[in-house]
């Protein structure tokens, strides 16, 4: 058996549509995995489906606010209408308010957990019982650089992330019985639409992080690759309830 062959398994990927998600999305289709992509955008889930089809596989774009419980459960229905089962859940929709902490308003703290946090716990209690029906799934959380480090621009986005964490802490020793292994991934800091923002917002952040960065360089979306295939198939079966830094060496350095 190649453990790292993903054929006949069903991935979900929340904002797969660009970025890390869909570097994930790219690594788990070539490794034969049919993916559903989901995001608000329904243009990019399609032109990002249409791409993973060039490499052989089913994809499907699915349109979700995956903050809301309605659209999440009516989301798991339509995945597993479509596709018949769900073996790899990548729960990596995410956003950020860059504020300091005294200027956020409730509504802006509110939506920052909600997307980050809120939407892994709804879409993990809604692909449970497939999961557990199936013999086994795999769950991998996107978690971040600020699970580990506070930063003074992101205290919601910190909070959601070391909730993150916990939460796929939690999940994994639930779970286990059931043959569902649950992994967070903490990237580093990856050159996505995202992270050009805080460029933009937050004054020499970019040397800064190339400074720090052992491996001299931003990552890129395709760097998460490799981590979805480990921890989406066989090669991770006995691997459950661990963050894993994918940073170039970022998270190492003391200073």
């Amino acid at each position: 058996m190649n453990p790292f062959d993903l054929t006949g398994r069903v991935a979900v990927v929340t904002g797969g549509n660009g970025g890390i998600g869909l570097g994930m999305a790219r690594g788990l289709a070539a490794a034969g995995a049919a993916v559903a992509v989901v995001g608000r955008n329904a243009d990019k889930n399609k032109n990002a489906a249409a791409e993973l089809k060039t490499l052989g596989v089913e994809s499907a774009a699915f349109e979700a606010d995956v903050a809301r419980e309605d659209a999440v459960e009516r989301l798991v229905a339509d995945v597993r209408e479509r596709f018949g089962r769900v073996d790899v859940l990548v729960n990596n929709a995410g956003i950020n308010i860059r504020k300091a902490p005294q200027d956020y308003s409730l509504a802006e703290w509110r939506e920052v957990i909600d997307v980050n946090l809120t939407s892994a716990f709804l879409l993990c209690r809604a692909v449970y019982p497939l999961m557990k029906a199936q013999g086994g799934g795999k769950i991998i959380n996107i978690g971040s650089m600020m699970s580990i480090f506070g930063a003074s621009f992101a205290g919601p986005y910190a909070s959601s992330k070391g909730g993150i964490v916990q939460f796929t802490r939690a999940t994994a020793s639930a779970w286990a019985r059931d043959n569902i292994q649950v992994n967070a991934v903490l990237p580093g800091w990856i050159d996505t639409d995202l992270t050009r923002r805080a460029r933009s917002q937050v004054p020499a952040l970019h040397d800064a992080i190339l400074a720090r960065t052992p491996a001299g360089r931003w990552g890129v979306a395709d760097d998460l690759s490799g981590i979805a295939v480990f921890l989406g198939g066989p090669a991770s079966d006995f691997v459950t309830g661990t963050a894993i830094p994918v940073d170039g060496g970022y998270s190492i350095q003391g200073v």
